[in-house]
């Protein structure tokens, strides 16, 4: 997939990157650790992370500052999702950004990344495939966990924002991910899904998972008593 399209056998995510079914039957341990150094990423002559230095253990992380520091930045260079313009990324045990990382990520993003004619399930069931896993099963193990309930039946583009958080975060969370990345996991969220969100977090962080969340209410979070990484124009300040 040298061209950078999908080929033969691949399968193109509504995040618009192409995976192969034989890459997403591979076993991938567990990360353990996170460590990114001196990350720079610039966008023309904008520079959005300025040699920063992060490390993620086992546990909750929440990445704070202003709009524009560079958390979402920080956030999809860690998941792989963007590439950084300079600086290093390991994954231990896996090595320095290692293709298998991305099996191994859990990622919520302000958007549901979900095809919105199809439903809420068939979305789950699609990014279950993907990842080797049968769709009933996957299916099962979800919904009842994010309440996802009759709605999860209908089209994505006809649900609330609150619903099609639900579906973000069980689509998210359906392989089990060592690494979980969430960008306003709470947005559109009533006080009973939030509750939900933070029983799933607790679960997760008890089987060892690494955890981010970039969140404009942090004191949601400290119930898990977070170590914090605050952010000032791309520089981490604290």
């Amino acid at each position: 997939m040298g061209s950078g399209s999908a080929g033969e056998g691949d399968v193109v995510l509504a995040t618009g990157k192409a995976f192969t079914t034989e890459t997403s039957r591979r076993e991938v341990g567990p990360i353990t650790r996170v460590r990114g150094t001196r990350l720079v990423k610039t966008f023309g002559a904008t520079a959005a992370l300025r040699g920063v230095d992060v490390e993620l253990l086992p546990g909750l992380t929440l990445v704070e500052g202003a709009n524009g520091s560079g958390k979402t930045t920080l956030l999809r260079v860690v998941g792989m999702m963007l590439r950084p313009s300079s600086g290093s990324l390991e994954f231990e045990p896996l090595g320095p950004a290692a293709t298998e990382v991305r099996r191994a990520v859990g990622w919520v993003s302000h958007e549901p990344l979900a095809y919105g004619d199809l439903s809420g399930r068939a979305n789950i069931g699609l990014a279950a495939a993907l990842l080797g896993l049968a769709a009933d099963e996957a299916w099962r193990r979800v919904e009842e966990r994010f309440e996802l309930g009759r709605f999860a039946e209908r089209a994505v583009r006809t649900m609330s924002r609150g619903q099609r958080q639900r579906v973000a975060l069980a689509r998210a969370l359906v392989h089990e991910p060592s690494l979980i990345l969430l960008d306003e996991p709470t947005t559109g969220l009533d006080k009973s899904g939030v509750a939900r969100l933070l029983e799933v977090l607790k679960e997760e962080l008890g089987r060892g998972a690494l955890v981010a969340v970039v969140t404009h209410e942090p004191r949601v979070f400290d119930v898990f008593s977070p170590v914090r990484v605050e952010l000032e124009r791309g520089r981490v300040i604290s």
